[in-house]
């Protein structure tokens, strides 16, 4: 399973990078497969964030592609929506947590495949 793990880190990582959604799809590995509870998924994938985060971001700065206006316009509600959904998280039952995640993955998914 550990290798299993890794590759399926690696390939989100990429995904990631790109801005394809690999975090939501290290959170359906994690709990559907690997056998994570939602809230430890989360958590984890919030640590597993930050590297790839940061080396999207230094690679997007790099090529031009970063608006900065944008970013400072979406950084503080980002930062205090993520506080907030941390505590609801933490708070929440996990099969809870695990049914409205589905929902959210559903709605996006709508979402992408009938908007422009």
């Amino acid at each position: 399973m550990t290798v299993l793990n890794t590759m399926a880190g690696l390939a989100c990582g990429v995904l990631s990078g790109y801005g394809i959604g690999g975090g939501s799809l290290l959170l359906l590995y994690m709990t559907q497969l690997a056998g994570v509870e939602q809230a430890a998924a989360q958590g984890i994938n919030l640590i597993y964030f930050l590297p790839t985060s940061a080396a999207a971001l230094i690679s997007h700065v790099k090529n031009g592609l970063v608006e900065r206006t944008a970013v400072l316009r979406a950084a503080i509600p980002g930062m205090v929506t993520a506080a907030v959904s941390a505590f609801a998280a933490a708070n929440i039952d996990s099969n809870a947590l695990r049914r409205l995640f589905g929902i959210f993955c559903v709605a996006v998914g709508v979402k992408m495949f009938f908007g422009k």
